[in-house]
């Protein structure tokens, strides 16, 4: 398995034999120069998506189509995208699991916002939410944008993952602390990968605070487009 960070919030998993891209954001990624991006999207066979702001959603539906491959999300924006935008589409909800063939993925709840940016103000895009994605004998955790929640929990107790990727950036989400109190508290991680961070003066720049807090884990500082193996 390869998890490949392309910088913010955006992830390339090389796994089960898929390669899903999670939240791409590319034009205007400060963090993923332009000769970067075939690098980063070459090979998909999927899209994730956790919600509708445009550091995670500009480049969802031109890459679907150039890349010819669905995007998968919540149902009432993957429905809205398929009948308005032509677009294959994997909907589903919060709860709910889909197999991608050979890797299955569950919608679990983050605590956030969602709208797109229209001439008329924030248009609501669905809801927040994170996915639990399981093959190859183990379970990530890619939180989305949230802060600290009693329902990881449950996520912990239903799905036991291995490999946690919290956006702990601080302003828009949890912060480096916050991150882990989360995975101190709920989860049992081996593995630990920040992001939503780094990319703006306003966001945290370092996990140092995120590595002293979780000694019994290996927490991993990504660089963008350098492929973590586990």
């Amino acid at each position: 398995m390869k998890i490949i960070w392309l910088g913010h919030g955006s992830f390339r998993f090389e796994i089960g034999g898929l390669t899903l891209l999670l939240d791409p954001w590319l034009t205007g990624n400060p963090m993923l120069s332009e000769d970067q991006h075939d690098a980063a999207t070459d090979g998909a066979t999927h899209i994730l998506l956790t919600h509708g702001h445009f550091d995670h959603v500009t480049d969802v539906l031109p890459l679907s189509r150039k890349l010819g491959v669905p995007v998968v999300g919540q149902f009432d924006l993957m429905n809205h995208w398929a009948e308005k935008e032509g677009i294959e589409t994997v909907g589903f909800n919060k709860g709910g699991t889909v197999d991608l063939g050979g890797v299955k993925v569950t919608m679990v709840h983050a605590v956030h916002s969602s709208t797109f940016g229209t001439e008329d103000g924030p248009r609501v895009a669905g809801t927040e939410c994170g996915f639990m994605i399981e093959g190859e004998g183990h379970t990530i955790y890619a939180s989305g944008d949230t802060d600290v929640m009693a329902d990881m929990k449950i996520f912990n107790d239903l799905h036991q993952p291995d490999i946690g990727i919290l956006s702990a950036g601080g302003h828009f989400t949890m912060d480096m602390k916050r991150a882990a109190y989360a995975a101190k508290t709920f989860f049992d991680f081996k593995t630990v990968i920040p992001c939503h961070y780094r990319t703006f003066p306003i966001l945290e720049q370092s996990a140092e605070v995120l590595v002293e807090a979780l000694p019994d884990a290996k927490v991993i500082e990504p660089q963008v487009l350098e492929a973590i193996e586990i």
